[in-house]
């Protein structure tokens, strides 16, 4: 049986190379997981006041989307040298209230992504010292700093054969290490 797993995708723009990638992996993903994009952009920015015994709507469906899965795959670009305030604010949803974290022990991989040359270093970097704290397990080897995704795909917004390799050799050790920690 396959393992449900998250893609959360820190870009909200509707061409963004970061949602190109997150279903390049849907594509690729091998049978034993199963990718679902999960949406973080209706979420409202993570405010206690609200989060009470009726939190937001987004709230409630956010955190049991992620709850129900094994996993999760972070594909954030970088902005500013650090993650997109999307991603972190999703974080810090899943992560409440305190003390019922909806991310605990999921394995998890970041794929930073940029049509820069250090393929979003930073944005990788900040998101991993979250995921410390979060208790998630991260795959480190290889590491996917995914530059110059810009000329990655083609005019009909297909990925070329090396890029569908490197994000080949990612997918599958995700598997790997999704299958080694279950």
């Amino acid at each position: 049986m396959s393992k449900k797993i998250a893609v959360l995708v820190g870009s909200l723009r509707k061409d963004s190379y970061n949602l190109k990638v997150a279903k390049v992996f849907q594509k690729i993903a091998p049978p034993s997981l199963s990718l679902n994009i999960i949406q973080i952009g209706d979420l409202p920015l993570y405010n206690e006041d609200i989060d009470n015994q009726t939190p937001p709507t987004a709230y409630t469906r956010f955190r049991q989307e992620i709850a129900d899965c094994q996993g999760v795959i972070f594909v954030t670009p970088e902005y500013n040298r650090g993650l997109p305030a999307v991603i972190k604010n999703a974080i810090d949803v899943g992560s409440r209230p305190y003390g019922k974290s909806v991310w605990s022990k999921k394995p998890a991989a970041i794929v930073s992504v940029s049509p820069g040359a250090i393929g979003g270093f930073g944005a990788n970097h900040q998101l991993r010292q979250c995921l410390v704290f979060l208790d998630m397990p991260t795959l480190q080897q290889p590491e996917a700093y995914f530059g110059g995704v810009n000329t990655a795909f083609d005019a009909n917004g297909n990925i070329t054969e090396k890029s569908k390799e490197f994000l080949s050799l990612i997918i599958n050790a995700y598997a790997n290490w999704v299958e080694k920690l279950s």
